[in-house]
Order: structure tokens, then sequence, then C-alpha cells
């Protein structure tokens, strides 16, 4: 965990993530909203029944994840706090935790989602769904 600048928490950990551990970590008296998202496991996926998620993140993923926090913050001016689970998942954990504070809730929410997205694209953390029939599948693993 890191809290320097406006990037307030970065974390890839293996166990359950604190939506309020990494809300507070945003919060301030100057700050009307605060926006947290949740990312959580959910038990179907292209018309396929999913049992579980297995994450694995290169040995840099943090490093990444701090790198586009900075961008981010720095970019908005607002602080940014994200954390992401790895290893095995059950259906309805959270996988990803992510806030943003901002004088305004349409700045927050925009900046939110921005931040989920990149980590999404640019954190090397790769996916595996189980699914109810035995199979599984790497999502996103190529590029």
């Amino acid at each position: 965990m890191t809290e320097d600048g406006a990037v307030r928490l970065t974390a890839i950990l293996e166990h359950d993530l604190d939506p309020i551990a990494v809300e507070k970590a945003v919060d301030g008296p100057e700050f009307g909203a605060v926006v947290v998202f949740t990312g959580k496991v959910r038990n179907h996926d292209g018309g396929q029944a999913v049992s579980a998620l297995e994450y694995s993140a290169h040995p840099q993923a943090e490093r990444f994840l701090r790198q586009v926090c900075a961008e981010v913050s720095t970019g908005s001016g607002l602080p940014v706090a994200a954390t992401h689970r790895i290893g095995s998942l059950s259906i309805g954990d959270l996988a990803i935790v992510v806030a943003v504070a901002a004088p305004h809730r349409g700045e927050a929410f925009t900046v939110c989602a921005e931040l989920v997205e990149r980590i999404k694209h640019e954190v090397p953390i790769w996916k595996r769904q189980l699914f109810a029939d035995g199979l599984s599948e790497w999502v996103n693993a190529c590029g």
C-alpha cells in the first residue's frame, strides 16, 4: 500500500477488499462527492454459468496500478485509490475497488469510470473464468 500526493492507496491483495478503507483513503472535508466502484464476481458470462474466477498478476502489476492511478490523478487533479484482488474468488466476491473524490459528483463519476477502464486495460492482471460445466477460459489474456 502506498500513500502520497493524490494517489492515496494502491494495492494488489490476496485477501478480501475493503471498500470502506478505499473510500476513507480519498475522503476529505473539501469534497462533496466520493464515488466508489466495486466490481464483483458474477455468476454468468456470455450465456455460460460461471462458478468462480482466478486472478493472477505480473510481479510488477502493483507498479503499473500505481502508475495508472498517478496519471489519472494528475490529469484530473483529484485524489484516487484502487485495490484489486488476486487468487481464487467466489461468486459475489469483490475483484476491484476504486474510489475518487471531487468537489462535485459529475467529475467524480467521470474520473472513476476512466480509472476503472484504464486499470482493466493497462494493469497486467489476468482473469481465468471457471464455468459450471468444468471448463475454463482466460479472459483478454492476449494483448
